[in-house]
């Protein structure tokens, strides 16, 4: 895939856990709970519908605030590739500030872990300054780690 450097950020790191468990972990709701998002912020909510226009829906815990995401499936490779988006919730219907599409995609990394690749791909140069700002690499980073740990537990 080729990346646009005004408009998406990448982080890629290998998480020494099994890609059939990490896949798993990112398309459970009672997994999702589990790394998320950084602590301390926590995942008080989630629903899946894992298909294509199907709904990913979110609700965060930031400061004692609830942050409600909602968003679909845009594309499913089983095992490999998730996309998904908050620019449509379910039923198609678009959002009305939307703030990225995410691609989280899993490949074996012949070792036993998966090289694990994040890509948030914004809609405008300003957007996606914004979101690095904001701390992608920090969070996503911690999200990674705090996968890896409780992958680690499952598998």
């Amino acid at each position: 895939m080729k990346l646009d450097p005004e408009t998406d950020l990448s982080f890629t790191r290998t998480l020494k856990a099994p890609r059939s468990v990490l896949w798993d972990c990112w398309t459970t709701p009672e997994h999702i709970r589990n790394f998320f998002v950084p602590r301390p912020h926590k995942v008080t909510a989630c629903e899946i519908d894992l298909r294509v226009g199907g709904k990913f829906n979110t609700t965060f815990e930031v400061e004692g605030k609830a942050m409600e995401n909602t968003g679909v499936f845009l594309e499913i490779i089983d095992g490999k590739r998730l996309v998904f988006t908050d620019g449509y919730s379910e039923g198609w219907k678009p959002a009305a500030d939307p703030f990225m599409t995410a691609i989280v995609e899993f490949e074996d990394d012949g070792a036993g872990g998966t090289t694990y690749t994040a890509i948030a791909r914004h809609r405008s140069p300003e957007a996606r300054k914004s979101h690095e700002d904001m701390g992608f690499f920090d969070g996503w980073g911690t999200v990674a780690t705090q996968l890896e740990d409780y992958a680690r537990t499952l598998g």
